[in-house]
């Protein structure tokens, strides 16, 4: 039988690289987590080719002036969800650049009100380190690698 192997939970794969000042300003320089973000002290972020995201979550649209935010945000609670970065000291600053990225891009500031809302009141358990969901297989009875 002929199987693959795969991750779940992505919808987008950036294409080119990307690069943004942050607020985020760890002790020391994330240097390619990952092979896909870097970030260092003075808060200057790279988020490389081919890294993937889910895009903007909760019950919303997936709109032009939330992509980039989106990017920036979940690089980030990936981030703190692997234990690179301490969610108590940086998950406000970004939910707070998430807020200030889908204004500058357009967003209506009362959307962008609720955005940042909902990620302060549903966003804590995204940003807490938790075990990796595993490689999925595919098609039923795939074995498991070792």
């Amino acid at each position: 039988m002929k199987c693959i192997e795969y991750k779940g939970g992505f919808k987008y794969q950036l294409q080119k690289q990307y690069l943004t000042e942050t607020e985020i300003l760890p002790d020391q320089p994330v240097v390619k987590h990952k092979s896909f973000i870097s970030l260092d002290v003075n808060g200057m972020m790279v988020i490389e080719i081919g890294y993937a995201w889910d895009g903007p979550s909760g019950p919303t649209f997936d709109t032009l002036n939330f992509m980039r935010g989106s990017l920036v945000h979940d690089a980030l609670y990936q981030l703190m969800r692997e234990g690179v970065l301490d969610p108590i000291k940086f998950r406000k600053p970004a939910d707070k650049l998430i807020r200030k990225m889908c204004i500058d891009d357009g967003m209506n500031p009362i959307r962008a009100w609720w955005v940042y809302s909902a990620l302060r009141l549903m966003g804590k358990k995204a940003a807490t380190p938790k075990d990796d969901p595993g490689v999925l297989h595919a098609p039923e009875g795939c074995p498991l690698s070792v």
